[in-house]
């Protein structure tokens, strides 16, 4: 069941609360005419209380577009981002728009205000953990176009999101160990706090475990970060620690990086002594040594799956509430396989 969207402040609801016309209030709003500064406080402070946006179809008739989109981002450096990036840009420059990127510049991304908005774009692509649930609820109530990037949209809004298909993948990626390789000691690194992906993979990992009659054991759950550092570095303790296992699902394929480079200091060779497993597919992915066995997400598929939705929202339409793709398991060298 979804929360029902506010109806939206309109132009009249403006002029009536500052007690002025509707052509005052375009005036202001555009910029086309003098207006007294009293009178042009008044109808500020109107649109500020009724949280009042300019249609997008009155803004273009005023000159009010800025033909620009926006992606909030918490980094660029991870080679999933490129897809990611080049699936958007792609979309957004054949239907005429620019496009404006802003990467988060502190840890603490759910505290920080957006720098992009109604004030700026005409839309936002906003991904995973970017923005508050107040934010972007607030965006949603005033009708302002957006889309989430692998998240579910908060307090059951129907706000269009984009996800992969997570566990159905992990599960499968992890049975292929079990039943191919008879790993029965298998590791998982998490991804980055209330990282509905990692969520998902979670799942399917625990999935594949209890199928198999292999009973879930918290110490062999450790965190990855969907980086390759913070991997490397839960490994080199897990093997401090004496900790046994036969194999590790690192989360994803960065993380996936750290894992073997911490197993090859400790002199453990892949897969012989550990197997090693990702998830995403990016290109560096089948270049690993040895190549990583990992579950392929489309990535730029989906990037510009969200863009359209995006662009169907700005003219109109509604696109549908989930975006869900479909992922494969690749077998590569690092399982086991030949």
């Amino acid at each position: 069941m979804h929360t029902m969207r506010k109806r939206r402040s309109t132009i009249s609801d403006v002029a009536k609360l500052a007690g002025v016309s509707i052509a005052t209030v375009s005036r202001v709003v555009n910029g086309t005419a003098p207006v007294a500064q009293e009178t042009v406080d008044r109808v500020q402070d109107a649109i500020a209380a009724l949280g009042y946006t300019p249609h997008a179809a009155a803004r273009k008739l005023a000159g009010r577009e800025t033909g620009t989109l926006g992606v909030l981002l918490p980094e660029v450096a991870a080679e999933f981002f490129f897809p990611l990036v080049r699936g958007i840009a792609e979309e957004v420059r054949n239907a005429g728009y620019d496009l404006l990127i802003h990467v988060a510049s502190s840890g603490l991304e759910s505290s920080l205000s957006t720098p992009l908005g109604e004030h700026n774009t005409d839309g936002l692509l906003i991904f995973t953990g970017r923005l508050t649930d107040e934010e972007i609820t607030r965006l949603y109530q005033a009708g302002f176009p957006i889309v989430l990037l692998y998240r579910s949209p908060p307090d059951a809004l129907a706000i269009p999101y984009v996800m992969f298909e997570n566990k159905r993948g992990a599960r499968e990626l992890i049975e292929h160990v079990i039943t191919v390789h008879g790993r029965r000691r298998i590791a998982f690194l998490r991804g980055p706090e209330g990282n509905e992906d990692s969520e998902w993979r979670e799942r399917g990992y625990r999935e594949a475990l209890e199928r198999h009659n292999i009973p879930f054991d918290g110490d062999l759950v450790g965190m990855g970060g969907f980086d390759a550092d913070i991997a490397r570095e839960t490994i080199e303790s897990w093997i401090m620690e004496g900790l046994d296992f036969d194999a590790v699902f690192a989360g994803d394929d960065e993380a996936a990086m750290g894992v073997m480079a911490a197993l090859r200091s400790a002199g453990k060779r892949v897969p012989d002594d550990v197997a090693v497993l990702g998830f995403d597919d990016i290109n560096s992915a089948k270049l690993m040594a040895p190549p990583l066995t990992t579950v392929r997400a489309p990535i730029e598929a989906a990037a510009a799956g969200a863009a359209q939705a995006l662009l169907a929202q700005i003219n109109g339409q509604q696109p549908p509430h989930q975006l869900r793709y479909p992922t494969e398991v690749v077998i590569r060298q690092s399982c086991g396989c030949p």
